[in-house]
């Protein structure tokens, strides 16, 4: 597997880097944030991204995608990482649409697809509940037969941008104990049902979530995605993907920390001297820089492993998580001292990249779930 773009790649990439720097400049995140937006992001911009055909990359071409993969998705996540962009790819594209096309019916990928490859249909993933931690086995909401259909009950907690999402994923318990492997089950819930109440979740790192809570909801055979009592298998392959995506990003956000970093060691000035010019902060520099571009090729390398169905791509996305997690600690909090005093204030915006990688560190797994992971998936 080479771990280098292909030439249009690279213009993908390009692309979005233009996009990005001319429409989505950080300071539109903290004007969001400010203002305590109710939607989090620009739907205005978002159906721009869809002309670009950004949702439509993994979407199979028979369902209204280009049917692209986990490479070139990488492209256009990282340069988002770069500004923070808040538009909801990573919960609408790959874990909401991203179940639909690992287990979705024909009929269901006929009907939620094509509209969320135009952008017209915002999907999200409840899967983590207040116990559940990284075992994605945990679920207590449940789903009871009733006549034909069934009725979902339970809670669901940081439903990554669920609070807009018009069609929402949720796993439940069809079957079995809270921790039990077989038994899960995928079922397609509107966000507007009965018995379905969102409230919004405010985060640190300053990505929209809800809590999702099911109060009888009642929805019919059709709704369940995939098996029931099989689930589990079709949750893990959605996470893999999204933990690809979101390292990625997090390869941008890393990229922007450094970048602000090393132009602030080469104009601050302390006692008339540049402090870019003292060798340790040039060693620290180059830790961060070490740490960044093997951080870059485990995510390379895990993306071309999933492309190519390679064997050991699961084991290579824990590589690439467990890198970008301890990395992007390393790399957020140097870039952050090495700011000094005016690094710790609200108005300089390293700190908002530093709690975006504090919060991806957690998010699908952190370095230590996945150095346990890839052990375990080695057989050890």
């Amino acid at each position: 597997m080479g771990l280098v773009l292909s030439e249009d790649q690279q213009m993908l990439k390009k692309a979005a880097a233009d996009f990005v720097k001319k429409l989505s400049p950080v300071s539109r995140v903290r004007a969001l944030r400010d203002s305590d937006d109710a939607v989090g992001f620009s739907r205005e911009l978002w159906t721009k991204m869809a002309e670009l055909g950004w949702p439509a990359i993994p979407i199979p071409e028979e369902a209204g995608g280009l049917g692209m993969g986990s490479l070139e998705m990488a492209c256009v996540l990282e340069e988002c990482g770069r500004n923070l962009v808040p538009e909801p790819l990573l919960s609408t594209v790959l874990l909401g649409a991203g179940a639909v096309v690992r287990g979705g019916t024909e009929a269901q990928k006929a009907d939620l697809l094509p509209r969320v490859a135009d952008g017209s249909l915002l999907m999200a993933l409840a899967y983590q509940e207040r116990n559940s931690r990284y075992d994605l086995a945990c679920c207590s909401a449940r789903a009871e037969k009733k006549g034909s259909g069934y009725v979902l009950s339970g809670e669901k907690a940081l439903v990554l941008d669920g609070h807009v999402a018009d069609t929402i994923v949720v796993v439940v318990r069809s079957a079995g104990a809270e921790r039990d492997r077989h038994g899960l089950s995928l079922f397609l819930v509107e966000r507007g049902a009965a018995g379905v109440e969102v409230v919004r979740q405010k985060t640190m790192h300053l990505r929209q979530a809800a809590i999702l809570r099911m109060n009888g909801v009642e929805v019919s055979s059709d709704a369940l995605v995939g098996s029931l009592g099989e689930g589990l298998a079709v949750l893990e392959d959605v996470i893999d993907r999204a933990t690809v995506g979101l390292c990625a990003e997090m390869i941008g956000n890393m990229t922007a920390t450094f970048e602000m970093t090393l132009e602030y060691l080469k104009t601050r000035k302390q006692f008339g001297v540049v402090i870019g010019t003292f060798q340790a902060l040039k060693h620290r520099a180059a830790k961060m820089f070490v740490e960044l571009e093997l951080a870059r090729s485990s995510v390379l390398g895990a993306c071309a492993a999933l492309d190519l169905g390679a064997p050991g791509a699961r084991e290579l996305i824990s590589v690439a998580k467990a890198r970008c997690s301890d990395a992007g600690v390393l790399i957020g909090y140097e870039g952050l001292q090495m700011h000094g005093g005016i690094g710790m204030t609200d108005e300089h915006d390293v700190g908002f990249f530093v709690k975006r990688l504090r919060g991806s560190e957690m998010t699908f797994g952190d370095g230590a779930y996945h150095r346990d992971r890839f052990a375990a998936l080695q057989g050890f």
